[in-house]
């Protein structure tokens, strides 16, 4: 059997680590997730566009382990608000805000438009190993709408309809929604990247 590569998965948040184990597998790769670390710090998202975001947390995070890391930087950018959320889609309503107050902000902001609120998430991976930087990006474009539906997901999913479906991410099994997903785009090219 070949040695599985270290990485560690430079993020705290439980979807993201569920979704990438998921999608990348455990066959070449042993997944040290940051919340193992004792005292891990919070790293700063402190660029202005998803890559940067995913490299600067990338870099971080092996300079204070040592461990290829791979991070993400991902969010929603909505049409009618010139690409809001965008990078500060996690905290869109505030630094400690839930995925829920995220949510009621941007739908309070897009009643202001006219339908449809066409829409995309984003992913940018980055991954750094001491040496060398790769990064994949990955597109899932659709709309929001103005209720909240289905459980399943997190962040936007309940008011994004991909295009093409009639459900949104939270209504979708996990695997019809892997496959549709931005994260699911970066990650299977970050696959073939690390795996050449």
């Amino acid at each position: 059997m070949a040695i599985r590569k270290k990485i560690l998965l430079a993020t705290k948040n439980r979807g993201k680590l569920v979704e990438i184990r998921a999608i990348l597998g455990t066959d070449h790769f042993e997944f040290i997730p940051v919340d193992t670390i004792r005292m891990f710090p919070e790293i700063p998202e402190t660029g202005t566009t998803f890559e940067e975001n995913a490299i600067i947390k990338a870099k971080e995070s092996f300079k204070l382990t040592g461990i290829p890391a791979l991070a993400d930087d991902s969010g929603l950018w909505v049409d009618c608000l010139d690409g809001k959320p965008g990078v500060y889609s996690a905290r869109y309503a505030g630094e400690n805000a839930t995925d829920d107050e995220n949510t009621d902000k941007v739908l309070e902001e897009i009643k202001a438009f006219n339908p449809p609120y066409t829409a995309k998430y984003v992913c940018v991976l980055a991954y750094y190993d001491g040496k060398e930087t790769i990064t994949t990006e990955g597109e899932c474009n659709g709309e929001l709408l103005l209720e909240k539906k289905g459980f399943n997901g997190f962040g936007y999913d309940p008011v994004f309809k991909p295009t093409g479906y009639d459900e949104t991410m939270a209504e979708l099994d996990p695997e019809t929604k892997n496959k549709l997903s931005h994260r699911f785009k970066a990650l299977e090219k970050m696959k073939e990247a690390l795996t050449k």
